[in-house]
């Protein structure tokens, strides 16, 4: 090709729009990297990315939440640094978070009369409530805006003296773990001796009777009956070889307890082989398992029947697996279905009532309010109290479950589908007997690998 005025003009003129392309799209990329930010979380846990409990929260909070932190230092100090991270992650979700930093050291003061404990420690303010956090981490953080959600903390009570479950307890068969996670979401706990105290503290949201093995006074009885006729709701979690006899309040309620132990072979599928272990897999419609999608197992299991009464109206929620039986021999001999003595499943163990309040008389010269929704007192009943007791509160989903049930007793309908946030593991367990072959891979079968690479090379380039 001859080169001539014309082509080479051609070829300048080629070159210059390439340029100006090439600059006018480094130019939009370059805007719009400022406009659109994308982000990828390829963790295995997603540990850096916002969960779906957290977002929830976020959801029920339409007002400000305001976030002051207490740290010295500049904007690239560690504490600032890991802050702002978390804070950012919530804030793709909500806008309307507000995050300022006091420097402690300049304010001495103003941390003194907010009880400020550690560096970095936040306040979080929603309304006119408030809660400190002291940890950088999401679950501690969306625990907090939970806390802050509830209108007032709510407060379960168990009855004691009759050797139930501690609720405090550390032991298998108590419910320590399972109350701290509940204290973490705005929900205190405490115990009351009807004999001791003759009353049920007035400011209970939930009334809990947690298998008893001794059977209740008359007069304590009495005071569980004018609760319940006074609005109160009641979680009863009954054992079924449980010996105390309550039957006056299972009368009361509507309900019965039918003899035997529900049995299910299928819980071998999950590889337990004690049948005594029912396991839930599928829930009948209720608010309780509105969402719920995990597995939960239940120790020991009695059946629950109840009474089409006026006074309450019950749902079942827990059912054993088409595959399960109520056992109503031996449990000591082998174990089979014997038709017309046993029952076959599924069965119920677990029910949800409901009773309305009856408002009080209005005055004459008031008009009654009609379009107010009648307030409904409820009551769970489940034959098993296991369940959430610290040897297997973590299996399955038995402690969303549980923490559902409290929910809808406590009249928290909203935190229902809301799970229990869970940190991921951090940590590498191994046996000795591993670290031993990790540490001999590193150190000899490593180095003896390059060794012969090496060797293999240089003979290859002397034989040249």
């Amino acid at each position: 090709m001859e080169i001539t005025k014309s082509s080479r003009r051609q070829l300048r003129l080629h070159t210059l729009v390439f340029v100006i392309l090439f600059l006018a799209v480094i130019g939009l990329l370059a805007t719009a990297t400022v406009l659109y930010k994308a982000e990828f979380d390829w963790t295995a846990t997603g540990r850096h990315t916002l969960s779906s409990a957290s977002i929830k929260v976020l959801e029920r909070m339409p007002d400000t939440i305001s976030v002051t932190a207490y740290a010295s230092g500049g904007e690239q100090a560690p504490e600032h640094l890991r802050i702002r991270d978390l804070l950012k992650r919530y804030q793709k979700h909500k806008t309307n978070i507000e995050l300022k930093f006091v420097d402690p050291l300049t304010n001495p003061d103003k941390v003194r009369d907010l009880g400020i404990q550690v560096e970095g420690e936040m306040i979080v303010q929603y309304g006119n409530r408030s809660e400190h956090v002291k940890s950088f981490d999401e679950a501690s953080l969306t625990n907090s805006l939970q806390r802050l959600l509830r209108v007032g903390e709510r407060k379960i009570v168990f009855v004691s003296g009759h050797g139930e479950r501690n609720p405090q307890g550390r032991a298998n068969h108590d419910y320590g773990s399972f109350l701290q996670n509940l204290a973490g979401k705005g929900i205190a706990s405490k115990t009351v001796n009807l004999v001791q105290e003759h009353a049920i503290p007035a400011d209970t949201a939930v009334l809990v009777i947690a298998s008893p093995e001794l059977s209740y006074l008359k007069g304590e009885i009495k005071l569980i009956q004018d609760y319940l006729n006074n609005g109160g709701n009641l979680l009863w979690l009954h054992d079924p070889l449980g010996k105390a006899d309550l039957s006056e309040l299972a009368k009361a309620l509507g309900v019965d307890f039918p003899a035997g132990i529900i049995l299910d072979l299928d819980i071998r599928q999950l590889g337990i082989n004690d049948p005594s272990i029912v396991m839930a897999a599928e829930y009948p419609s209720h608010a309780i398992t509105q969402n719920f999608t995990f597995l939960s197992l239940f120790p020991r299991v009695s059946a629950i029947t109840t009474q089409k009464t006026a006074a309450w109206q019950y749902t079942d929620f827990l059912r054993s697996v088409p595959n399960s039986w109520l056992e109503k021999g031996n449990l000591k001999s082998a174990v089979k279905f014997d038709p017309g003595v046993d029952v076959h499943g599924p069965i119920t163990f677990g029910v949800a009532g409901m009773h309305e309040i009856k408002s009080t008389a209005a005055k004459p010269d008031e008009k009654p309010d009609t379009d107010k929704a009648p307030k409904m007192q409820r009551v769970v009943v489940i034959g098993d109290g296991d369940f959430l007791s610290n040897a297997f509160l973590g299996n399955q989903g038995n402690q969303q479950l549980g923490e559902n049930i409290i929910n809808w007793l406590a009249q928290d309908d909203n935190f229902i589908d809301i799970p229990p946030t869970t940190a991921p593991g951090t940590k590498l367990s191994l046996s000795e007997t591993s670290w031993a072959l990790l540490g001999g891979f590193f150190f000899l079968v490593l180095p003896a690998i390059l060794i012969g690479i090496g060797l293999f090379i240089w003979l290859r380039r002397r034989k040249r």
